[in-house]
């Protein structure tokens, strides 16, 4: 009963400290054209939103967000709603000055942002194209961040002749890295109520293995 416990404990500790391991991210699709010029952030959010309600609606998890196309994850590479959800989490030691850069290939423009407020919106014609040598072309933004859970969130229409697509961090005293499952971002910063379950279950198999190990009682 010991060594089973042993490895009761130890996966359990593993499952909470494999949070901290990855970003994970979402990424929605949807059959759509903006109906007519959106003049602000708030209105591609919403636009691509609504979108996603239609008949047309599909998504999926990628495990880099490095040069991916609509065409790779969904089939289709023209008017199209996308929507990208990153979470992620900072730790004490990498709060401060973040930087944030994604280069899409959104015909109609889009917007970036992050915990609901918004970053960075561009109305034009935006091709990527795997450069960031002109500024226009992409989402930029630099915010100071505190420990604890975030959402990057990307919005926006294709028209025609879908291209790759990529999102990028950098930490404090870091370099831009791709948003992926192994950069090493917590996914999730454990809550005080996460600890809190965690250790009451750990009180649970702790009082079952003595219950199991006490002698049995015999009687004359």
């Amino acid at each position: 009963m010991k060594k089973n416990l042993s490895w009761v404990l130890a996966a359990a500790a593993l499952t909470v400290a494999g949070s901290a391991c990855a970003s994970t991210i979402t990424i929605e699709s949807a059959s759509a054209t903006p109906s007519g010029t959106l003049a602000d952030a708030g209105a591609y959010q919403n636009a691509v939103n609504a979108s996603l309600l239609g008949a047309a609606y599909t998504k999926t998890s990628v495990e880099s967000y490095n040069n991916i196309t609509h065409a790779s994850l969904f089939g289709g590479s023209s008017n199209f709603a996308l929507k990208s959800t990153i979470n992620f989490g900072v730790t004490q030691a990498n709060a401060g000055l973040w930087q944030f850069r994604a280069g899409v290939d959104f015909g109609f423009g889009g917007a970036l942002f992050l915990n609901d407020v918004a970053l960075d919106v561009k109305s034009h014609d935006m091709w990527w194209a795997g450069q960031y040598n002109n500024a226009s072309q992409y989402f930029n933004a630099a915010v100071n961040l505190g420990a604890g859970n975030h959402t990057l969130t990307i919005y926006g229409f294709e028209g025609c002749c879908d291209g790759g697509q990529q999102a990028q961090f950098m930490a404090p005293a870091g370099t831009f890295t791709s948003f992926s499952n192994s950069d090493q971002l917590v996914s999730a910063v454990p809550e005080p109520e996460t600890y809190a379950m965690f250790l009451t279950g750990l009180a649970m198999l702790g009082f079952l293995a003595h219950r199991r190990q006490r002698p049995a009682s015999v009687n004359a």
